[in-house]
């Protein structure tokens, strides 16, 4: 399974490359029946759907897997579901599931297995995706100011994000709500005001609230979220002429970002959405190679 903290850089590298070139229009596909399963144990839209996409495009026969009439619900484990899958033939599983690092539980299956997000841990194909953006706009990372706002403690986008921005010599700051923050979070970057950041970054990167992973109602209504840790019309004015705006979605607007910035100029967010095809093409060919399979 790919984990981009612990890729070389210069495989990380070849990874971009990759997905720049399907995204410049290259097209690939495997040369023998390769079998794809996407388990998605929480909602998606994007990263569900892309991952589709991508395995169409290269080639794959995609097995329709639906979580919510399968024998996970009769008390089968995920391990014990994998291994079914594996034995009736599936070479590989996109797994989204709510538990943190599920994959530990995975140790010893033979079939390849692609992280489309881990409860608050990481989400390696967002990460990549967004990598993607960031070097379409501006050629490098190296020296690029990235400040990501929002739910740190709650993102596995910042996780992923930080820790791969930060290796490739990007600068990375953070602000949003204090209480939204540890000391893990911190190792990847730099807590600054919100009002100060803005003014500063080349990437400004929005991060939507978590609810379904916080203990208890957030306390601020919506306008007043975006009063003071969301990218107003007025945070936008002071921005760097050049800089962008990034988010993973889902977008809630007029909460992390004014509705009216979501399309504006500087808005790279529906950009973002059509990488991923290319980004997830890029991953399922690398996972399916280190396996043998073969693509021309």
């Amino acid at each position: 399974m790919i984990k981009l903290s612990r890729l070389s850089l210069e495989s990380v590298e070849k990874l971009l490359h990759q997905a720049l070139e399907f995204a410049n229009g290259k097209t690939v596909k495997a040369k023998s029946d390769i079998f794809v399963a996407n388990l998605f144990f929480e909602d998606s839209t994007r990263t569900k759907i892309s991952f589709e996409v991508a395995e169409k495009k290269l080639g794959l026969n995609v097995v329709h897997f639906d979580e919510s009439k399968s024998s996970i619900n009769k008390g089968e484990s995920l391990l014990d579901t994998i291994k079914t899958l594996e034995s009736i033939g599936v070479n590989l599983s996109v797994i989204r599931h709510q538990k943190t690092r599920f994959y530990d539980e995975l140790k010893g299956v033979k079939m390849g297995v692609v992280n489309a997000g881990d409860g608050i841990g990481h989400h390696p194909s967002q990460a990549l995706l967004d990598l993607m953006t960031i070097k379409q706009e501006f050629g490098e990372i190296k020296d690029l100011k990235i400040g990501i706002v929002g739910d740190i403690k709650h993102s596995r986008v910042a996780n992923s994000n930080a820790t791969t921005l930060r290796r490739l010599g990007a600068k990375v700051y953070f602000s949003g709500p204090r209480e939204w923050f540890d000391e893990g979070s911190l190792m990847n970057g730099t807590y600054r005001d919100l009002d100060a950041l803005v003014t500063d970054v080349d990437v400004l990167m929005l991060l939507r609230i978590q609810h379904e992973r916080h203990d208890e109602k957030m306390k601020l209504t919506p306008q007043d979220y975006l009063k003071k840790y969301g990218l107003t019309k007025e945070r936008e004015q002071k921005m760097k002429p050049n800089a962008i705006i990034m988010h993973p979605a889902p977008i809630n607007r007029g909460v992390e970002i004014d509705s009216d910035l979501v399309e504006c100029e500087r808005s790279r967010i529906f950009k973002q959405m059509q990488n991923g095809v290319f980004a997830r093409m890029a991953i399922l060919k690398k996972v399916l190679e280190e396996r043998g399979f073969e693509f021309e």
